[in-house]
């Protein structure tokens, strides 16, 4: 298939760019995708219709099938959704989860710790960004319902404790496959002095998009601070409009089921810690295989470099199925109860499966018409060495953005990071490599498009875009301090001093936002 090449042409933007401004206009998500991947598909073959049709079967096709075996990386995926379906609902049939929003209620006294409880919640699920959202939500949402917490809070939470947790986390998807990027990047320029788990560790705290996002959590769960479209949310959730009843019910993962059962915590709590603790073991046991595969010693770095980790949330995903199915035999449920529970927990899931779906084809448009080439391109025109790590950091933000994918961007910029690097000041080496992490995950975060925000919408029952919307003002608020402190840290050339610079935007602007959210609420008070 002969598609035309746009890596320097400015057209190649037009996809992604085409589904963002439609998402933010429309608020329909699959049409957005839809208008960005027929368009791409377009350009992609020279404006013949049929040649587009062709290409858009294929990749369509490609998503389960490609080089002519099964796409085991999207399978695996979509098979670990729909059994954690299934998980959610069969503990929805035995009363676990109404049993866990009850210890909940009971535990928690106010708004605040309930938000409390569904931040903790990343501890429990900071295996995969994907996980965490779509297990955290619904366990969490009857709690955060009962204290009138708006979904597109519940939604911000969980966005905001999901990826910024993995990139920083070594053993979770997205800490492998990093570390097996930097790995890479070490051997084709003969790095020996440092391991890549070492130098993933080393990278940890200039990680500054991650790292204030988690402290920016803290600020708001602490101070119950409400900044831009979410003051309205919350305001409407206190009156008991959880979401905005104008646009109707949003479709979230709602799993209900008739005659619950009298579960317990034990219920619940065995399974997930099932589900965490088996994935972990499972990963560590298929990065194992590779290496003895290789004819290489086996050792943890190792194993978590060349893990699998689909593979290893569907195993670790049916172990839990399977705790929970035993559990729930000791609590005698009707026959009618178990027909059901797994095709509802399927069809829950099916939503989020088929705006996921959408968002892998448009993915896969975005690359082959090389959008992430053509904007790492920008680099190449000649700029003071000092200011390598915030333009890096700027480019991943808008090449997140633009593709809806923090893993495509890694793909590509850390590589071109490190080789920059490496070739003006190795001294920026980390700098350079943070800062791209760190521009993924916000770009990632801010876009209509990304899969991550899309699935913590859907795991918070949440509307799309009231979600992007409501959680871009803390995203850019703790992104612009993060771009001070790279570009300090290249004009320093001092970790500390980039940290530092930043730390000073955050506390200033978190005092500035507590401030005038209290104006705002002693204005609403009075009126």
């Amino acid at each position: 298939m002969n598609l035309i090449q746009y890596s320097d042409s400015l057209l190649s933007v037009v996809p992604a760019l085409l589904a963002v401004i439609l998402a933010i206009t429309t608020r329909r998500v699959l049409l957005s995708l839809g208008a960005g991947i027929i368009a791409g598909s377009i350009l992609l073959n020279n404006y013949n219709p049929l040649a587009a049709l062709q290409y858009l079967l294929h990749q369509i096709l490609g998503l389960v099938w490609a080089d002519g075996a099964i796409n085991t990386s999207n399978v695996n995926m979509l098979l670990f959704m729909l059994l954690l379906g299934g998980l959610i609902s069969l503990m929805t049939a035995t009363g676990a989860t109404k049993a866990f929003a009850e210890w909940g209620v009971r535990r928690c006294k106010d708004r605040r710790s309930a938000n409390i409880l569904t931040g903790m919640m990343v501890f429990a699920f900071f295996i995969d960004d994907f996980f965490h959202s779509l297990s955290v939500g619904p366990i969490c949402r009857p709690v955060t319902d009962r204290f009138q917490i708006s979904r597109a809070k519940l939604a911000y939470l969980l966005d905001s404790t999901a990826a910024p947790v993995c990139v920083i986390t070594p053993i979770s998807s997205w800490g492998a496959y990093i570390i097996a990027i930097l790995g890479g990047i070490l051997v084709t320029n003969d790095i020996t002095e440092t391991s890549p788990i070492s130098l993933f560790v080393q990278m940890i705290p200039m990680n500054l998009y991650a790292v204030f996002t988690l402290l920016m959590v803290l600020v708001v769960i602490t101070f119950q601070l409400d900044i831009g479209p979410m003051r309205k949310h919350e305001q409407r959730a206190r009156k008991g409009q959880l979401w905005d009843e104008a646009k109707g019910h949003p479709k979230g993962l709602e799993i209900t089921t008739e005659g619950e059962g009298n579960g317990t915590m034990i219920d619940m709590v065995l399974p997930i810690l099932t589900l965490t603790v088996s994935s972990i073991v499972f990963m560590i046991i298929s990065g194992a295989d590779v290496l003895a595969a290789k004819g290489q010693a086996f050792s943890l770095i190792g194993s978590i470099e060349h893990t699998d980790v689909g593979s290893s949330l569907v195993y670790a995903a049916l172990c839990s199925l399977a705790v929970s199915i035993v559990l729930a035999l000791r609590l005698k449920l009707p026959l009618k109860t178990w027909l059901t529970a797994a095709p509802q927990g399927v069809q829950a899931m099916m939503p989020a499966i088929i705006i996921l779906l959408f968002a892998w084809t448009i993915g896969t448009v975005v690359s082959d018409m090389e959008t992430g080439q053509y904007l790492a391109s920008l680099t190449k025109y000649g700029l003071p060495v000092a200011l390598l790590p915030a333009l890096v950091f700027l480019l991943s933000c808008g090449m997140s953005f633009a593709t809806g994918t923090s893993w495509g961007t890694f793909g590509i910029m850390l590589p071109l990071a490190g080789d920059m690097a490496i070739a003006s000041d190795v001294n920026l080496l980390m700098p350079m490599l943070s800062a791209v992490l760190a521009g993924s995950v916000f770009g990632d975060h801010s876009s209509p498009i990304s899969s991550t925000s899309i699935l913590s919408a859907t795991g918070a029952g949440s509307h799309h875009m009231d979600h992007v919307m409501t959680q871009l003002p803390y995203a850019l608020t703790v992104a612009f301090g993060a771009f001070l402190g790279y570009l300090a840290m290249g004009l320093s050339g001092s970790t500390v001093i980039g940290i530092a610079v930043s730390s000073v935007w955050f506390v200033g602007c978190c005092i500035y936002h507590v401030r005038q959210d209290k104006k705002q609420q002693l204005v609403a008070a009075v009126n």
